[in-house]
């Protein structure tokens, strides 16, 4: 739990400084890229390790992550300097989050038994932004155990109209014998 609200701190803090230099998708792309350098196992251990110097450490910096803005590499030089620059990806995932929620927009993860089509797709998003009073983007994932129907999670809420999670409410009332007899 304390990681994750150490990365939305920087991540709230990062959403200001880009309001204020109105930089919003450069920071989005510099966060991006910078946790995309550190998937890299290699790399991050070596940022990671005790047993190389600051000064070393910020020049690999400075070399891998030349394409940045100077402040998002600062902020991973902080993150060095701090022993935590391996929370990275989830500061750029906050920031992500973040900057939806400023934008008005939701994401959803949708399931469903076959794939969408774009179109299926546009008309989910419509049907969820309805219910959100947001802006709705779909991310669509298959999942032939639901049978049918689909599962969608829009911010912390899941809706499940899928085939199967009917059926199994059906099994569970007919075998609690719901009926009078």
């Amino acid at each position: 739990m304390p990681r994750k609200f150490n990365a939305r701190r920087y991540a709230q803090a990062v959403l200001k400084i880009a309001l204020e230099s109105n930089e919003l998708e450069r920071w989005r792309d510099d966060l991006a890229n910078v946790a995309e350098a550190l998937s890299d196992g290699t790399f991050l251990a070596v940022l990671e390790s005790p047993k190389i110097k600051f000064e070393d450490k910020s020049r690999l910096l400075k070399e891998g992550l030349g394409g940045i803005s100077p402040l998002a590499l600062n902020l991973v030089m902080m993150l060095v300097a701090r022993g935590h620059v391996n929370m990275m990806p989830e500061v750029a995932a906050e920031y992500r989050h973040l900057l939806d929620d400023y934008r008005g927009i939701e994401s959803a993860a949708v399931v469903t038994a076959i794939p969408l089509n774009k179109a299926e797709e546009e008309h989910l998003a419509q049907e969820l932004g309805g219910m959100t009073g947001k802006k709705v983007q779909v991310k669509s994932s298959v999942d032939p155990l639901i049978l049918g129907g689909i599962v969608a999670r829009v911010g912390g809420k899941l809706l499940d109209g899928s085939t199967r999670s009917k059926l199994l409410a059906l099994k569970k009332e007919l075998v609690g014998g719901g009926g009078a007899g």
